[in-house]
């Protein structure tokens, strides 16, 4: 049997060792979360298998012998690194967009929060007038602390006269203590949250709190927002967790003020605490499928697959022991030439 190298035999081989070399790269970063250290070796071991698979497989192309049964080892070798390579490659092209949507649902819940809260309280005031001095107040609380203009000016002063107008009622000009316009704002906006309610001291307290709270992290998330991809990659797990933690303590303080039948609150567990885990890739793809999990499940089919279909393609079938199996790059035409006598 003749086996001398040729440059299908170099290509094939560069080719595998390249793709498979960044198979067992992405392996290894994927089983990291079942297996830790050990997923070096088991990637390493994986990935060695698949590219002796591939030097067998060709052989026995070569040689005329069945592939089936090498092929389905493979495919089946392939497919836990496919999986191991979908995780690796997905979490690192997504995190960033799951942790950013994940700090908007954030907000949204604060908001929702917020809202049912206040419509679940007891105000001096109609819905609508209550919602008009409120917006009115956080106007107002948002000018007092405009580092361009801090204090009760002239655009402040034209807020509280329409909250005057609309409860009927003075409002006291307050002073700062010192510089802190902070503390000004809020108690100017205590003061006017008073004259609207009739509230318990709890249910101000928890009006109060809940609104700080709405406001804390709605800046805090988008200032965060505004960072660089690597930055927000590092801070988005503990601003979540901070945010998530402080929202379930309110839920959970408003159904005990308010009461089980005046609301019903349900806590809420951080979703982005299975970053980086397989069956957390593979779910969120499947509910946001689109472009970019396509890109990167074709991407891990090319990885771990491809090879093994064009070793198949491009070997020529019993090229070794003078059989006439031709591969797709190779189709001649065979048979006996007859000679007419003359």
């Amino acid at each position: 049997m003749n086996k001398k190298m040729t440059p299908a035999d170099l290509f094939l081989g560069i080719l595998a060792l390249l793709l498979i070399s960044v198979s067992f790269y992405q392996t290894w970063i994927g089983l990291q979360q079942i297996f830790g250290p050990a997923s070096f070796v088991i990637a390493l071991v994986l990935s060695l298998l698949l590219l002796f698979l591939c030097w067998m497989l060709r052989n026995a192309k070569l040689a005329g012998k069945p592939t089936g049964s090498l092929v389905g080892i493979y495919i089946f070798i392939a497919s836990f690194c496919f999986i191991a390579n979908f995780n690796a490659l997905y979490t690192r092209f997504m995190k960033t967009d799951i942790y950013t949507d994940e700090l908007r649902d954030i907000n949204k819940n604060f908001t929702a929060l917020e809202n049912d809260v206040e419509s679940k309280l007891s105000y001096k005031y109609n819905k609508a007038t209550t919602q008009n001095i409120e917006i009115k107040k956080k106007q107002m609380m948002e000018q007092i602390k405009d580092p361009g203009n801090k204090g009760i000016g002239t655009r402040a002063q034209l807020l509280i006269k329409d909250i005057e107008r609309l409860t009927g009622q003075k409002v006291d000009l307050l002073t700062p203590v010192g510089e802190d316009y902070e503390d000004l704002a809020e108690r100017m906006g205590k003061q006017i949250g008073n004259i609207i309610s009739d509230l318990s001291p709890e249910e101000r307290a928890l009006k109060t709190d809940i609104n700080n709270a709405a406001f804390k992290w709605n800046k805090n998330i988008q200032d965060l927002l505004l960072l660089s991809k690597k930055e927000k990659d590092g801070l988005s797990q503990g601003l979540i967790d901070e945010s998530l933690s402080d929202y379930n303590k309110l839920g959970s303080r408003a159904q005990t003020v308010l009461g089980n039948d005046k609301i019903h609150f349900e806590p809420i567990i951080s979703k982005t605490q299975q970053v980086g885990k397989i069956g957390f890739a593979f779910e969120h793809a499947i509910k946001n499928f689109g472009m970019y999990q396509f890109v990167v499940l074709a991407g891990c089919i090319l990885l771990d697959f491809v090879i093994v279909i064009i070793i198949l393609l491009v070997t020529d079938s019993g090229s070794y022991n003078g059989n006439s199996g031709r591969s797709v790059f190779s189709n001649k035409r065979s048979g006996k030439t007859i000679i007419p006598n003359n």
